[in-house]
């Protein structure tokens, strides 16, 4: 009986001995969890970017172009008054040199001049010579041409008497094809300074009735509406 009382308290004291290991082991494994966490979260909080980091860049659809102004060139149709002496008063096209026949002037460039400047110009030119200097030069017509291609009902070239926007020779052209247009992506096209630049604008803004600004088109533009894409 005494050694079984024996090995029963030996027993016990082996399972107590287990238990303390156990949970000591235990409280090491949490420790060390926890400072591997804490190490981990501060390595992030490192990693994070500064303040110098570079802004991404814009694309060129950003902002919207004002009107071009217009400048006067051969085939545009002007009319020149002198309300002091109307009999000196005349309509002409300009010609293919750029130029019109002017009363007590004779030929005159006009071409790369606004009607603005043209009529600073005249007004200096005629001060010395009439009672009254002022004048006045008005475009009668002019040929303003962009071309409208892609999903569109009417593709090819649209002329205008002004400028235009983008959004406005789609119109002139038919209008989009809307089982086929991608009008959230629309590309203006430009030659300047001897390189090709494109802008992409969203014109589905406007069709849903909300603000955005006029993209407006300068002579020669191209206006490309992509298809939608579709796996079918």
């Amino acid at each position: 009986m005494a050694t079984n009382r024996a090995l029963i308290v030996s027993a016990s004291t082996s399972l107590q001995s287990s238990s303390r290991l156990a949970s000591s082991r235990a409280r090491f494994m949490y420790g060390a969890f926890a400072l591997v966490a804490s190490l981990l979260f501060a390595g992030c909080e490192t990693a994070a970017p500064t303040a110098s980091a570079e802004p991404a860049p814009q694309m060129a659809s950003a902002a919207a172009p004002a009107p071009e102004v217009l400048t006067l060139k051969e085939g545009d149709v002007i009319r020149i008054s002198f309300p002091g002496v109307p009999s000196m008063d005349t309509t002409q096209q300009v010609r293919q040199d750029g130029r019109v026949s002017l009363p007590m002037q004779g030929e005159y460039l006009v071409t790369g001049k606004t009607t603005e400047g043209l009529t600073k110009e005249l007004e200096e030119f005629y001060a010395p010579k009439l009672v009254s200097k002022e004048v006045m030069v008005t475009l009668v017509s002019s040929s303003f041409s962009v071309y409208v291609t892609g999903a569109v009902l009417h593709p090819g070239k649209v002329q205008s008497d002004r400028p235009l926007s983008a959004f406005e020779a789609i119109m002139n052209a038919g209008g989009f094809d809307t089982s086929r247009a991608n009008m959230q992506a629309v590309t203006i096209i430009r030659e300047e300074n001897g390189q090709t630049h494109n802008y992409t604008v969203n014109l589905q803004l406007i069709l849903e009735g909300k603000s955005s600004a006029p993209f407006y088109l300068k002579r020669s533009d191209t206006v490309f509406v992509p298809e939608k894409f579709s796996w079918f």
